[in-house]
């Protein structure tokens, strides 16, 4: 199955509906419930009034990757609308998580040993205590974050046992020149095994297959926003 690219209608209101009905259709194909399946509309570089119009259609998940913008679009949204549920699906500095454990309600770029040290002290003392996803490199890239496969389990093990993190769930970004499928295969039996209940995985343009391997997120930015405003110079 070719993974769908909704086109059209260009607001924002009709991609997200068109990507609603993907995720039905998908889930109907391989016989999953499509309510197992949790849409992040993933809003970076978008400004508030995109994301106010997806809130207005009913979306109430969302993904950020920079603290910063987030920090500078959320909070009068989150004040708007309590039941908004923010994810940071981006790379977190250890210098940020003050402020990304103030924000985010889902951190699932859990990807090293030192940002869990941070994680776990600080909200030790806010008392905040957003879910994470252990973010596993699947590909094995060197120059990618994240956990390799055969150390996440003594990773979650730390995490959970020593410092107390509430984590919940994994989640993948494949290498872009791999067929994405054996990343997700891997990603949703390593969760089966280790009995994590979130499985973070597929984008816009490979959500769809990602449902079919059990995903439980799927993080759509483009098929839902369009195409990244990025400032001229």
């Amino acid at each position: 199955m070719t993974p769908t690219q909704p086109t059209a209608p260009t607001d924002v209101t009709g991609r997200l509906a068109a990507v609603r009905r993907a995720i039905a259709d998908t889930g109907a194909a391989c016989n999953r419930d499509s309510s197992a399946v949790t849409l992040v509309a993933v809003s970076k570089t978008h400004p508030a009034e995109a994301v106010a119009e997806a809130l207005a259609a009913g979306q109430r998940v969302f993904g950020e990757n920079r603290v910063q913008e987030a920090k500078g679009k959320f909070p009068d949204l989150k004040a708007d609308f309590p039941d908004l549920e923010l994810h940071l699906i981006g790379p977190l500095q250890t210098n940020k998580v003050k402020d990304a454990v103030a924000l985010f309600d889902v951190i699932q770029t859990l990807d090293r040993p030192k940002l869990a040290e941070a994680l776990a002290e600080e909200m030790a003392k806010s008392g905040r205590r957003p879910r994470c996803l252990i973010e596993v490199n699947t590909g094995e890239e060197p120059q990618k974050a994240g956990i390799p496969p055969a150390e996440v389990e003594s990773f979650l093990a730390d995490c959970r046992d020593r410092l107390g993190l509430p984590v919940t769930g994994l989640m993948c970004i494949p290498p872009v020149d791999e067929e994405p499928a054996m990343h997700f295969a891997l990603l949703s039996e390593m969760a089966r095994r280790l009995g994590l209940a979130e499985v973070s995985m597929g984008m816009s343009g490979d959500f769809e297959t990602a449902i079919r391997f059990g995903a439980t997120h799927v993080r759509v930015g483009t098929a839902i926003f369009g195409s990244r405003p990025y400032p001229a110079g």
